[in-house]
């Protein structure tokens, strides 16, 4: 007889069914989310056949969140953080009451308890870190801007989530539910209210500051050591856990002994650790498990929901839909713009912020124990974050489609803005001190006035190597990077940039392909590289690019879609070492696809 293993079969069930619909969603041309949440659907309690162990995906999911933001932390600084508190703050706090509001105005249609319409109006405010983090990352815009006031966002409504999680209980009584009375419950939300209001505020501030000053003040100096103390060891293994144990540790500490979500703890040392130098290294360790865990927190969505209840409960749970979507949306929308940021960077931030997730299944299932908020309360919250999350990829769509027709409307009215040189006018052949003046948020960015150039796509460990050659050289050539720091340092140095994702054909066409001379390709994503290859082919034909690669798979890949010259690192070294050997260079046999040593 086998085991009983439902740890086991959850796993297995939803990373299997996973991939298949995820594979069959990209095949259609449809995000692979929208696949991962129909496999929950199918192995969750409301469908027949098998059922997952819905406790156990809800943990695993939580792990997922933990690690995604571990990840962010570790691109962030406190630095970033602070330089958008000015929009972060009040914009995430307007919001969350315009959203409370008009969901507690459709808990009165509906006819609940005003505590009702609190809990359902405050599940329906906060959007989900998963899908937000996921949102900016295919996109490449976590170190942008809009990024970092994007996760500002976030980490604002975070914390006003655990203020209301703390705050409910003590006020449940005076909503028209029931004081909790659980002896097992844990972190803050143990506290009594008998604190009285301001009490139980007062200790929840006091504790996140707390930890807030444990992490700047000893985590500073703890983490980084640990980091550089396993890296000395040279054991890959002991690093990879090394970062797993802080992210995950940190994380469940601070949920237990400061009452701060996981999400947030998560955060924080990320943040702290991305002060090593060491960082970029545990990025790369950490994100294969980000990878899987965010795979099975959608699995874990799908499984609470109930498909029929998109008949039972018709036209609240479109009335709940359009709250999230549209007024949530709204809202973000004129708040980033009356903060007079650019049009680009409040779109992005509305689509981003049209969906809820994780917290507000907490607040739903905290209410509905609290006897504040009905079960068909709960029902809607669920249906609203499933649509809503299969929606966000179409918000995004939306607005890639609507923002040149709205940012050709605002030209007209604004009066013309000139790129100005940051520094001396250069002589023919030297490298061009000119940088675009456009970070890729207020439109598309101007074209290079570049011939016979090279394109350099990536400004990273390969790409600044190969940047200084160039300079060294004094051959004309240009950046396109998408990473704010970096762009700053090569404006700085005076290295024309174009600012964004290669990929996007704006941004490749301002670098002018059709006049260039040579692309070189420094990234390390060989599929992303792939499509900037064929986007080049077919702008210049006789344009030389240059592309990495990490494997004989991936030289092929490339060599197909139309690279001249794919260098494969790990030959490249062989080739150092047996020069330095024998003192003379080596003809090492060349893989598929590769060119000769000669």
């Amino acid at each position: 007889m086998p085991h009983d293993t439902p740890l086991i079969a959850t796993i297995v069930a939803g990373l299997g069914l996973a991939f298949v619909f995820g594979a069959l969603a990209n095949r259609f041309r449809i995000p692979p989310l929208v696949g991962y949440l129909v496999a929950g659907v199918l192995v969750g309690p409301n469908t027949p056949g098998f059922v997952a162990d819905a406790g156990l995906a809800n943990e695993l999911a939580e792990i997922g969140v933990i690690l995604l933001m571990f990840g962010v932390g570790l691109h962030f600084s406190l630095k970033d953080l602070l330089s958008v508190r000015a929009i972060a703050v009040p914009g995430a706090i307007v919001q969350i009451g315009f959203a409370t509001a008009l969901g507690a105005g459709l808990a009165w249609m509906l006819g609940w308890s005003m505590g009702a319409g609190l809990v359902f109006g405050l599940a329906l405010s906060v959007a989900s870190t998963v899908v937000l983090l996921r949102a900016l990352q295919e996109r490449r815009l976590i170190e942008s801007e809009r990024g970092r006031i994007a996760v500002g966002w976030l980490i604002v409504e975070d914390l006003a989530m655990v203020l209301a999680l703390v705050l409910l209980p003590a006020l449940a009584g005076v909503l028209g539910g029931q004081e909790q009375t659980d002896a097992h419950a844990s972190g803050l939300l143990s506290l009594p209210a008998s604190y009285g209001i301001w009490g139980v505020v007062g200790i929840t501030l006091a504790k996140v500051a707390a930890f807030v000053v444990v992490m700047l003040v000893v985590g500073r100096r703890v983490i980084p050591w640990i980091l550089h103390y396993v890296a000395h060891t040279g054991s890959r293994e002991l690093f990879r856990l090394a970062v797993l144990a802080i992210a995950l540790g940190v994380a469940f500490g601070a949920a237990k002994l400061f009452g701060v979500s996981l999400a947030l703890g998560a955060f924080f040392a990320g943040m702290i650790m991305s002060e090593s130098e060491l960082s970029h290294r545990a990025a790369e360790e950490s994100l294969p498990l980000r990878d899987a865990f965010s795979v099975l927190f959608f699995v874990s969505v799908g499984m609470l929901f109930d498909p029929f209840s998109l008949i039972s409960n018709g036209w609240p749970i479109l009335a709940t839909l359009a709250i999230i979507v549209i007024g949530k949306s709204l809202a973000a929308f004129v708040i980033v713009i009356a903060f007079g940021h650019p049009l680009a960077t409040a779109l992005m931030i509305s689509a981003s912020l049209a969906q809820i997730g994780e917290f507000s299944f907490i607040l739903a299932e905290l209410g509905v124990g609290l006897k504040l908020l009905p079960e068909q309360g709960r029902d809607l919250i669920l249906a609203g974050a499933i649509l809503s999350i299969v929606l966000n990829p179409l918000m995004f769509l939306a607005i890639d489609w609507m923002k040149p027709w709205l940012e050709t409307r605002a030209a007209r009215t604004a009066p013309p803005v000139e790129a100005k040189p940051v520094g001396p006018a250069t002589e023919p052949g030297q490298v061009a001190s000119v940088v675009a003046t456009t970070n890729g948020e207020d439109g598309p960015p101007p074209r290079t006035s570049l011939t016979n150039h090279a394109i350099l796509i990536g400004y990273g460990r390969v790409g600044s190597l190969v940047g200084a050659s160039l300079k060294e050289a004094t051959l004309p050539f240009l950046v396109i990077e998408d990473a704010d720091k970096t762009l700053a340092r090569l404006k700085a140095d005076g290295i024309e940039t174009v600012s964004g994702n290669a990929a996007n054909a704006e941004v490749f066409a301002a670098a002018n392909p059709e006049g260039a001379k040579r692309l070189i390709l420094a990234i390390p994503n060989a599929f992303e590289a792939g499509q900037i290859v064929m986007r080049a082919r077919a702008a210049n034909p006789g344009i030389n690019v240059i592309a990495r690669a990490h494997s004989d798979a991936e030289v092929e890949h490339l060599k197909g879609l139309g690279a001249d010259t794919v260098i494969m690192g790990e030959r490249e070294i062989a080739r150092g070492i047996v020069e330095e050997v024998f003192g003379q260079k080596p003809m090492l046999r060349p893989e598929a696809g590769e060119p000769s040593a000669a």
